[in-house]
């Protein structure tokens, strides 16, 4: 799950994620990056603590890193909330293989006017962010499961 700063969109998917795939007893390695190390090593944002809270969910274990070379070869999937860090995530790759993994995290609903998370970080909007990216993950588990209803 990559955003920019990794402390607001990110954070509140690989959070989402964990849950789900947990819920659904799989073995999955769930993480989160930002594409800008602005702010490495600390907490999610207070907003999406509260959010992920609200919805049963901690995520005060995480902490910012940015996203890395190495996240290739560590994961099968890269989901990116938007379209500039879609380009820049897409700048590191260094094989087909790479950028094949790499996808935005909406793009899988097919509904092109809502293919992007918007950053709540100035806007807020926490809430609706957490719907958003809570249907994605629900989609793409249900997808790579081969669970998917008609």
């Amino acid at each position: 799950m990559v955003c920019l700063g990794n402390i607001c969109r990110s954070p509140l998917a690989e959070g989402i994620m964990r849950h789900r795939v947990r819920e659904a007893g799989l073995d999955w390695h769930v993480d989160s990056a930002g594409t800008s190390g602005w702010h490495s090593g600390e907490l999610p944002d207070q907003r999406s603590i509260f959010t992920a809270n609200k919805n049963g969910i901690d995520i005060t274990d995480q902490r910012a890193r940015q996203f890395s070379r190495k996240d290739f070869e560590e994961f099968d999937r890269i989901f990116v909330m938007d379209r500039q860090n879609y380009a820049n995530v897409l700048e590191l790759a260094g094989t087909d293989e790479h950028r094949a993994k790499v996808q935005l995290l909406l793009g899988a609903l097919g509904d092109e006017r809502r293919e992007e998370v918007p950053d709540p970080y100035y806007d807020g909007g926490f809430d609706m962010v957490f719907e958003m990216i809570n249907e994605a993950c629900d989609h793409h588990i249900a997808e790579l499961t081969g669970n998917m209803q008609d």
